[in-house]
């Protein structure tokens, strides 16, 4: 999987830290240890952070998953579908 560092210095790519096989791996920020993203299924797809991108993304969550094991201080305040476990 390709990644092209859009800002930054133009060594960005030598300050992270990646875990992982090449084909399936995640990929921090070397200076805080920000997850930035993850590598997955052999390679076909890219998690990312939504805090990395440069432009707002072209979908919004619809619903809340795993809400059964959240953080009891964690207070969910938007009007979206909340499941328990995976839907």
């Amino acid at each position: 999987m390709q990644v092209d560092w859009l800002r930054g210095d133009a060594g960005g790519a030598n300050h992270v830290m990646t875990f992982g096989a090449p084909a399936n791996h995640d990929v921090h920020c070397g200076i805080c240890g920000s997850l930035l993203y993850s590598v997955v299924r052999d390679g076909t797809f890219a998690h990312v952070t939504l805090g990395t991108l440069l432009d707002a993304p072209g979908i919004r969550p619809n619903a809340h998953i795993f809400v059964g094991s959240k953080a009891p201080w964690h207070d969910i305040t938007d009007d979206l579908a909340q499941h328990a476990e995976w839907r």
